[in-house]
Parts: C-alpha cells; structure tokens; sequence
C-alpha cells in the first residue's frame, strides 16, 4: 500500500487572474467544473483512486469557499489516518510573506509536511483536467530509482513554445530543460515517444507540473530560500545534479489556465465519446455529496448535453451545452454553447413571487444564449439575449455584471440580468 508512503500536496495557485471573474471570489481549486465538481475535486481523486489518502492543498487568496467544500466533502474513518486539509498562507516567525512561487509555497509549509511519516512528496497542480494513475506513477519512480520523477505529456511544435520541455534519453532520463522554448530552438529537444505520438506530431516532452520527490531531497532542495518556483529554479538546477526521470503520460490532459481552456474542458464532456470520461468507474471523480432530487425537464429539445441533478428546465432547446445543479431554466428559452454552473439553493414558491423578485434565479423566458459561462447563483432575465460568438477574440469588456473574453460571455457570480438585455 503506497498511501503509507507517500504524501500528497497540490498547489492551489495564486490569484487565478487569468481565469477572472471566476476567481474574483473564490480561489482557483474552488471553481466549479462539470455542473456539480470543483476543480480541487480531480486531483483529489485521482490521489483516492490511487490510495493516496493523506492530501494538503496550499492556498492563498479567496480559501474559504474551498475551506467549505472540502470540509463538507472529504471525510474518512475516525480510525484512518487519511486526511485532506487546506494550508493557507501564514505568517510564521520564520517568514511574514505570502507565497513567492510553486517551490516557496512547499518551503513556506514544510513544517507542516514534516510532521507525517512519508518516504515520497507528490506534488500536484490544483488547476488542471485528467485522470492519471499516480500508483503507476510512483512505482514507477521507485523502480528507476530516481530521486525526482516529472510526469510529461507529448505536445506538438506549437504548443512546445507554451510549456517547459524536457530532453530525455532512451531510458527516460531527463538530460535538459527549457522553460518556453522559441520556435528555432525546437530541433534539437525532441525526445523519444511512442509511434502514435509521432504520427501526431508530438516530440516534445512537456512537464505536466506534477512531481515526485524522495523526501530527504525536497527536505534539501527547499533549504535554499532563493528558489521559489519549481519549474523556472528547482527542476533546471536539480536535473544536474539528482537522477530525474520523465514519465510520459498520453491520456487527455489539459492545464486550466484561462477561460477560452475552461470553457472549451467543460463543453468537452457533451462529446459523445469525451476525452475526460466521468463515467469511468475505476477512475471516479468525487465531490460533496448532495441530497438533490433528480431533474426535472418539461418541453425541451436535447441534444449533446451535460445536465446535472436538481434541476427545473422548461426550455425550448439545450445544445452543447452543461447545466449544473439547481438550474432554472424558463419556457423558450435557447440555450447554446453554454456553460451554466447553477444555483447553491432553491427560491421557495412564495419568493418566487415576481411582485417580491423581479428576476428569479436562473434563467427566465424567451431567452437566447449562445456562448457564454453563467457563473452561480445568476439571474437572468425574460427575453435576454446573450451572445459571445459576436465579440472578437481580442477584445475584453467588462462591466459590473459581466466581463468578455476570449470571445466568451461570462456572466459574475451572483450577477442580475435585467428583462430585456443585449449582450
């Protein structure tokens, strides 16, 4: 059993500015994905699949709604010694900063890590989509006997520019590193992988910013305080001197990095054969257990969508779309291309009084979306029209109640859309 030797800490982030307005309340980990998870919930997973059971998330900005979530989601025997608990940033008498960078936020907490009986850190990002099997993964580094393993993805020439990528030799072994590497450069750090990654065009071996670290040598490396990132300071000096190998992964991966790869990760699941298969069963995604009725859909035509448990729907069309929890949805309205996140409660039938509302939770009557990521607990008026393929993708606007990006409508947590608007 591995989870007796292995310690788990996933990197929350910083402030997530990129993914905004999604963060502008909540830290990266705690945004919502596929209508019911948060997207602390896959690594997460992944590590329980694994046996991995003994799990810190490092945190700073907007924690208590991810505090919330894994108080109310996580909980093992009183008899275990399984564990997943938040560490936000702390002022100690050692240091009075917050986080610097991936490297400073383990150091900042490494008294922490210190205290458990582990032979290995896996170290993990809290922002990224994909199911990988973390017990192969440290077996793996275990039998090549490294002293740091560095999970790697096949990219093309195109997306080589946007990673650090690795140069392995043919037993696996990472030789070199560059961070985001120019164009010219790319020649010379192809690296060995399989023939179907080469039919693909994939020769370049990018860090998937997970690792494994033997414990007295992350005890070391974070001595020095001048280091703070992992893969910018850590991983280049470390592969000079410690025995580091690359473990190549080829399932679906995607790093959640700004709102066009959210979107586009979560209306991936309406596929008909997604990437990111949630009905795995020996791969299983889990989250806060709610006591929800099923959903209830009257007059609608669907089709590629993603529904979750809980809602009312009334509408004339869903397309390609992901509907979260508790969504309210009214008569003839079109939705499209959407990803809807849901609602944290029900309005009682004497609220929904329109002389006491005037715009109800959810989506009202008569309304076109198309394009857009309506945030939680939103209102949206009848007759709305909502529209993110009509804006440029360079060009962001932003208002009290909306902000677009990417060619994307996102409409702010708790955002009331007034009868009638043209988005």
């Amino acid at each position: 059993m591995i989870n007796k030797k292995v310690l788990a800490i996933i990197l929350g982030g910083g402030q997530g500015s990129r993914l905004y307005p999604l963060t502008e309340a909540r830290s990266k980990p705690a945004v919502p994905i596929a209508g019911k998870y948060r997207l602390v919930d896959i690594p997460i997973s992944n590590c329980i699949n694994a046996d991995v059971k003994r799990i810190f998330v490092l945190t700073q900005f907007n924690s208590a709604s991810l505090n919330r979530h894994i108080k109310d989601t996580y909980h093992f025997s009183f008899f275990s010694s399984a564990f997943v608990d938040v560490l936000a940033a702390e002022q100690t008498i050692q240091s009075k900063k917050w986080f610097q960078g991936t490297a400073d936020a383990v150091r900042q907490s490494m008294h922490h890590f210190l205290r458990h009986d582990c032979e290995y850190f896996l170290i993990l990002s809290g922002d990224q989509l994909y199911q990988m099997d973390y017990e192969h993964l440290i077996s793996e580094h275990k039998k090549s006997k490294a002293k740091i393993s560095i999970a790697t993805i096949p990219v093309n020439a195109k997306d080589a520019t946007s990673f650090g990528i690795l140069k392995s030799d043919d037993k696996g072994v990472i030789t070199s590193f560059i961070e985001k590497p120019d164009a010219s450069l790319l020649p010379n750090w192809t690296s060995d992988v399989s023939d179907e990654m080469k039919s693909e065009g994939r020769n370049y071996l990018a860090s998937m910013g997970i690792y494994v670290f033997n414990r007295e040598l992350l005890e070391d490396l974070m001595k020095d305080p001048d280091t703070n990132d992992f893969g910018k300071e850590i991983i280049p000096q470390a592969i000079k001197e410690h025995k580091t190998v690359s473990y190549q992964y080829e399932g679906y991966w995607t790093d959640i990095g700004n709102i066009d790869s959210f979107f586009e990760a979560n209306l991936g699941l309406t596929d008909a054969i997604p990437k990111f298969d949630l009905y795995d069963r020996d791969k299983r995604i889990y989250t806060r257990a709610r006591m929800l009725p099923a959903t209830k859909i009257a007059g609608t035509t669907l089709n590629q969508a993603v529904i979750a448990e809980g809602c009312i729907i009334c509408a004339d069309t869903i397309e390609k779309s992901v509907i979260g929890i508790r969504s309210r949805i009214g008569k003839a309205s079109k939705i499209s291309n959407t990803y809807m996140m849901g609602n944290d409660f029900y309005e009682s039938l004497e609220d929904m009084d329109r002389k006491k509302i005037p715009v109800l939770l959810g989506i009202g009557e008569r309304c076109h979306i198309n394009k857009a990521i309506l945030d939680k607990n939103c209102r949206i008026g009848d007759d709305v029209q909502i529209d993110g393929s009509k804006y440029p993708v360079d060009e962001e606007i932003e208002t009290d109640l909306y902000v677009i990006k990417q060619g994307i409508v996102v409409i702010k947590k708790e955002a009331i859309i007034p009868k009638g608007t043209v988005i």
